[in-house]
């Protein structure tokens, strides 16, 4: 009788470290799967056409927990997450990344004997006041099978006593579906928007440009600090043109702090995928505090300044086009003068970032699956 697993994936990030594995799924036929999203995060964009670029079908459930503290969304994910385990019991879960979801399915899964299988397993920030470092930390406890993108997800598993035969260095889904990505972007026409026209702008003027995203509450909720980013990045600007899709909450402080980017960085709303890899993929620098995002310029040989004290994918910085910064304004803009006389650190893709890290956790999947 043919096994059947559940994806779980609670916002826009997780599809697109599931859609490799759907993809995978589908080619093997081994196992039967139905993509579960927990409603974590509600995303009006997220229609259709969303999953038609990432090659897979809209989800089977769709859970809406919705909003409301760690905990409250926690719970809320949890009791409804149950209910669907006892209607139709899955043989294992996988969960992807550190999201609230991420951890309540474990838990949910775990205490119903269900076991778990933890994508993107042993990344470590060491920053435990980081609501993402409790994530992965509880997740990967009680997880049964580990796949880990770098090495250093290997060291910090084994220190913590995970059995060695759990443990699989398989690479990075979210490379596979870069590269998936890409691929389609070069058959695709986009249509026109904020950052096309930006980027349009800076092509006739034979000018070069950068990127910025920030969104951690230690960078944006602080205002201090929030200014001290800002500082730099205004001053980058009066040499480099920067364009600044920016989250919600982003935005709301820029306003409330008082804080003036200046006429050089364009402010314009969050984007979708396919238009915000097109932006960023043929930036001078891209200046972040996002996780992912670390990734992704690494595998494309894209610059990266990453404007954070720490950060759990060390390897984007060890091989990678990545440099850790901090929020120091000196630093950051000596950084991307670097770049911007060709100075920078050239990198490379790390081992097994080669798009085919799916393939790679389905066949381990299923021969665990169908051990006994």
């Amino acid at each position: 009788m043919q096994k059947k697993i559940y994806l779980v994936a609670g916002a826009r990030p997780n599809f697109m470290k599931i859609a490799p594995i759907v993809r995978a799924l589908q080619e093997s036929g081994d196992l039967a799967y139905r993509i579960v999203h927990t409603g974590q995060h509600y995303d009006r964009e997220m229609n259709e056409v969303f999953f038609e670029e990432l090659g897979i079908p809209e989800p089977d459930i769709f859970m809406a927990a919705g909003g409301g503290s760690h905990s409250q969304q926690t719970a809320k994910i949890m009791l409804a997450f149950e209910e669907y385990c006892q209607e139709e019991r899955p043989d294992a879960i996988v969960v992807v990344g550190d999201v609230n979801s991420t951890l309540a399915c474990s838990i949910t899964a775990k205490k119903m004997h269900i076991p778990v299988a933890h994508v993107e397993a042993g990344l470590r920030s060491g920053d435990i006041k980081m609501p993402e470092e409790i994530n992965r930390l509880v997740t990967d406890s009680i997880s049964d099978w580990f796949f880990v993108t770098e090495p250093s997800g290997i060291t910090h598993l084994r220190r913590e006593g995970k059995p060695e035969e759990a443990i699989h260095h398989v690479g990075h889904v979210m490379v596979d579906n870069l590269l998936y990505q890409i691929n389609k972007l070069a058959q695709t026409q986009l249509g026109a928007s904020e950052t096309s026209e930006f980027k349009a702008a800076q092509a006739k003027r034979a000018k070069r440009y950068g990127v910025i995203t920030l969104h951690r509450p230690s960078n944006v909720d602080d205002i201090e600090i929030f200014s001290r980013i800002s500082k730099a990045l205004k001053e980058i600007s009066a040499e480099l043109p920067l364009i600044f899709p920016a989250h919600p909450r982003t935005r709301d402080n820029l306003k409330k702090f008082g804080i003036d980017l200046g006429e050089n960085i364009a402010l314009v709303g969050p984007q979708a995928y396919m238009p915000f890899l097109d932006l960023w993929k043929d930036a001078a620098v891209v200046l972040t505090d996002s996780g992912g995002l670390q990734e992704e310029t690494t595998a494309l040989g894209v610059p990266c300044i990453t404007i954070r004290e720490n950060t759990e994918r060390p390897i984007t910085v060890e091989e990678g086009t990545n440099t850790l910064v901090g929020t120091d304004p000196a630093r950051i803009t000596a950084e991307v003068d670097k770049i911007l006389r060709g100075e920078g650190k050239q990198g490379r893709r790390p081992q097994l970032w080669d798009g085919k890290a799916a393939e790679r956790i389905v066949d381990v999947l299923v021969s665990e699956l169908y051990r006994n």
